[in-house]
């Protein structure tokens, strides 16, 4: 593999994965709330 690929996707799943971590948070978070609100 070229190592010109791995700087530039390297960014990109750190990014990706970043986003992927605080949508997963927030929706881990509002399902907490949502269950919460129906027990």
């Amino acid at each position: 593999m070229d190592w010109r690929l791995i700087i530039v996707l390297a960014p990109l799943i750190v990014a990706a994965s970043w986003a992927l971590y605080n949508v997963g948070a927030i929706a881990l978070r509002q399902a907490q709330q949502f269950i919460g609100k129906n027990s």
